[in-house]
Order: structure tokens, then sequence, then C-alpha cells
């Protein structure tokens, strides 16, 4: 029988990849882990392909139990991380014996955790991708008894006795500020917003309780249209800001539909949405103006730091002879 991962405590945990990449033309939102930086850190400690499926759980407690021994990473949102109550480091890999249970508890600060296991377990594909689509009930949450086939095993690594941990690898971890920073460019619409535009900047927005995985809702001084006339319907970014008629704003995430109507404001930048992500109902956000040659520089030195720690991960594994299974 093949090794597995059985969930014992779900909260709302879901498997999740990097999304449905280019299959917008097609209709089909993007999907994948709202923490895109969090998630790919999580499968490049674990030596797998960015890429990889892997676990994100959302808000609420989670635990699972492993029928073999596992080498595990769990990154995101500030939470207590446990082996059989022994606290366990975030952003670096950890060892999991069979039969122990791995708990994932007190997220806070942020939204969202992910769980990667070196060599990753099996998982249906849509569309070239894992992520879940609630639109066409694709990936249902996870509950629990379900079992999650892994793809490979790894001895024991850390030290029995003193649990001194064996890492040291330096993942490139964001802030989880208290009030945070999402750098935005000038959406296709900006000028038709006249002065109000620079309202966007100006105060903090509060996020509603009724944003979700599809689009933000943000309450504060929102900026008002000067112009006139009907906008079309039209192909929307991930990271639209739109400013409907109302006293909201909406930023569109990774379950966002393709196209829609109202006017967009700016456009969050790559980096700014995987903090977008980790936002809480409740917590507040300020908009800071980026050019887009400075948002593709964050972009590119994030990745940057990425590659780094993967080269750190693959000198660590080849010196331990740890080896995992092509995971895509």
């Amino acid at each position: 029988m093949a090794d597995t991962l059985t969930i014992r405590t779900p909260g709302i945990a879901t498997v999740q990849d990097l999304g449905r990449v280019g299959r917008s033309r097609y209709g089909l939102p993007a999907g994948g882990a709202a923490d895109q930086h969090s998630a790919r850190v999580a499968n490049v400690l674990c030596g797998n392909d960015d890429r990889a499926p892997l676990l994100e759980i959302t808000a609420f407690d989670f635990a699972c139990v492993p029928s073999a021994d596992i080498l595990v990473a769990v990154t995101g949102a500030p939470a207590d991380v446990t082996v059989e109550g022994v606290a366990r480091p975030q952003w670096e890999p950890v060892s999991v014996c069979a039969g122990e249970t791995l708990r994932v508890t007190g997220i806070r600060r942020g939204l969202r955790v992910y769980l990667a296991v070196l060599g990753s377990f099996e998982a249906d594909y849509l569309q070239g991708s894992c992520a879940p689509d609630t639109i066409l009930g694709f990936g249902p949450a996870l509950s629990s008894g379900d079992e999650l086939v892994l793809r490979a095993a790894c001895p024991p690594l850390d030290h029995p006795y003193s649990r001194i941990p064996l890492f040291r690898l330096h993942a490139p971890v964001p802030p989880f500020p208290t009030t945070w920073t999402i750098d935005v460019t000038d959406g296709p619409d900006r000028a038709e917003f006249g002065d109000t535009g620079s309202r966007l900047f100006e105060a903090p927005f509060t996020v509603s309780p009724r944003s979700n995985h599809i689009g933000l809702r943000l309450r504060g001084d929102v900026p008002r249209r000067v112009t006139q006339g009907e906008i079309l319907s039209r192909g929307v970014p991930i990271g639209a800001v739109e400013v409907p008629a109302g006293d909201e704003l909406l930023v569109l995430h990774r379950g966002r539909g393709v196209t829609a109507g109202y006017p967009v404001l700016a456009v969050v930048t790559a980096t700014g949405l995987s903090a977008l992500g980790q936002v809480r109902p409740g917590q507040s956000i300020r908009f800071r103006h980026r050019t887009l040659d400075q948002a593709v520089k964050a972009h590119r030195a994030q990745r940057s730091a990425v590659d780094a720690l993967r080269t750190r991960v693959r000198t660590a594994f080849d010196a331990l002879r740890i080896r995992a299974p092509d995971t895509v």
C-alpha cells in the first residue's frame, strides 16, 4: 500500500499549486495559492518544483499524520508548528516521523499557511493545475480522514534528544505587519479619476469581512470617477483595483473572473499580490504607488532570493543524500 498523509483536523485546508497559467484565454480564473511567494518557498525548501501540489491552510487550526517518515516545510503567516507537541520552526525543513502528529495552530498576523512535503503528493488536475475552482466545483476543501498519497519518504534528520534544528537555510521571509503596504501601478482608467485618484494613497483602507479569494472589498475614502459614460466589459488582470459606484473598492485576486466592467484605477504588483493574499478581514491597507520599472525590479529581486534559496537547499540536500522525485 502507498504511504499517505492523513488529515486529522482539516480546518480550512485545500490542495493548491501556483494556478492555471495561461488559461484565462479560455475563461478560467487563474486560481492557485493566494500568497504565491510563501507557496513557492515552501516547495523550494522541500526540494520540489515550484509548481508542485502543497496544502494551503486558511485561518483555522490544522493537524495531519503521515504513515511514513517525511520532510516538510511550513511557510506563510506566523503560527505555532509542533510535531508530537514539540515546537518546530517555520520557513525551514522539518522532519516528521511515521505516526507523529504535525499541528499548525494559532495562525496570526496573516491569514494563510503553506505546508509542502518533500516529493509532494498525488493530486487531481484540471487544465494543468490542481488548484480548486469553486465555480466548477473542482478541488473541495479537505475533510477529516482524507488521505493524500505521498510520493516520497525521508529518514528522520533531526536530533532525537536535543531537537537541534538541522537546517539554517535563511529563507526570504516577508514581513507580516499590522498595517499592510500594498504596491500598485497605474491602471488603464487612472485619468478618469482626476484629482480624486490621489485618495488611494492618502489614507488607509479597511478590509471587509465580505472579502474572499475572488477579491477584497475595502472601506475608506473611495476615489470618484469624474468622467461620464459606460465602460464596456473587458479583460481585467489579477490585482485590478476597481472602483464601482458605492463606498467600497474592489481588488481582484486569483479567483477573479476574467472580464469586468468597472473602472480600474490601479493594478497591484506581483509582489503586492502575495502580501494581499495574507491580509485578514479588519486589517488596514495602505497603497503605495510604483512605476512599472520599480514593480519589475521588486519582482525580480524576490524571485532572485528564491533562486538563491533553491541553490542552498540543493547543496544541503546533496550533502545529506536527500533525493526528491520529479514533482510535476
